[in-house]
């Protein structure tokens, strides 16, 4: 049996036991996503035939609910992404279970988000058009569980996590990560800051600090991430990190246009970062625009359009990202809901 399954068989009788089986109808909710398009890719004016065309993107299954009134729960399963014979949960975004309590404690166990600081990160993949080279590499769900501590005013959230690692293979399946998380929300100001430890071979760790910031005024947003990664026997700041900023506003209720900038580097000679690799210096830089026709169902549907270029060094040849690289994509975004119950 999985560790990440062990652990959510124990902490999930823990919670049994502890909550006393309190009495309240549970609720469920059913709704599933999609995006399609239009993509076009080239590389110095050269098209990617096998990245270019009319495409689906995400076909997505999401289940929420409460069991009663300590307990909730959250799955997203990926119904057009392939399951191989080893790992059944291949597929499955998350699915974990979620004990409250009371207003400060919460304690979850399953398939998780790896908590990792960083809007860009933080955000749905069907939501994201262009992205970092680290974005584009990192496994970000893994079994683990997690602690949250919520303060009075609910502002803050301090969460401590322990899960797999996201670079653990079938030769090591028992690679570890330990994460503290921050969440803040004052006024105008919010962030999501993480200080991380993952494993990335038996007993050799590299080190993250992400810094998320978002500056909200009126219909305009800035967001800006800064992530630096090191690990032993290489210095610590700016030598191996990413920068991600993004500027969106809303001209019209309906109407958002953005533009965003990704900086990645890594000038390391120490073989521990396995998603920006020693040699590489990418920028990209790129916009869009997004059209919502239903106001008052403003996130139901979205039409979209994004353009992107990259320039620099990628030291992973199979990397995401390449000198000269050229993405646009023009397409639908539509989100329904399907089933209630209990509410």
């Amino acid at each position: 049996m999985k560790k990440g399954t062990k652990l959510l068989m124990a902490l999930g009788m823990a919670c049994v036991f502890a909550s006393g089986y309190a009495q309240v109808k549970p609720t469920v909710e059913i709704g599933a996503e999609t995006r399609m398009g239009y993509n076009r890719e080239s590389v110095d004016g050269d098209k990617l035939n096998g990245k270019s065309g009319i495409k689906g993107n995400y076909l997505n299954l999401r289940l929420d609910g409460t069991l009663n009134s300590y307990f909730s729960y959250s799955w997203r399963q990926r119904l057009n992404k392939g399951i191989s014979d080893s790992n059944f949960f291949d597929a499955t975004d998350w699915i974990y279970l979620n004990y409250q309590a009371d207003k400060h404690w919460g304690i979850a166990a399953g398939k998780q988000i790896v908590l990792i600081g960083g809007y860009e990160y933080d955000r749905a993949p069907i939501d994201v058009f262009m992205a970092s080279e680290y974005w584009n590499n990192i496994a970000c769900y893994q079994f683990g569980g997690s602690v949250t501590y919520t303060t009075s005013k609910g502002n803050d959230k301090l969460t401590a996590q322990f899960c797999e690692s996201p670079f653990h293979n079938d030769q090591h399946s028992d690679l570890f990560a330990y994460n503290l998380f921050w969440m803040g929300n004052h006024g105008p100001i919010s962030t999501l800051y993480s200080v991380n430890l993952m494993e990335y071979a038996p007993k050799k760790y590299i080190s993250y600090l992400a810094l998320g910031n978002q500056l909200s005024l009126g219909n305009a947003c800035l967001q800006l991430d800064f992530m630096n990664r090191a690990a032993a026997h290489q210095p610590y700041f700016f030598r191996d990190c990413s920068v991600m900023a993004e500027l969106s506003c809303y001209c019209h209720p309906k109407l958002e246009v953005y533009a965003k900038a990704t900086y990645d580097v890594n000038r390391t000679d120490v073989a521990a970062d396995l998603c920006v690799l020693p040699g590489t210096e990418l920028t990209s830089f790129g916009g869009g625009i997004n059209f919502y026709p239903l106001k008052a169902q403003k996130n139901s549907v979205r039409l979209h359009a994004s353009a992107a270029y990259v320039t620099g060094t990628n030291g992973n040849p199979s990397g995401a990202l390449t000198d000269k690289h050229l993405r646009v994509n023009v397409g639908l975004t539509w989100k329904l809901h399907l089933l209630s119950y209990g509410k």
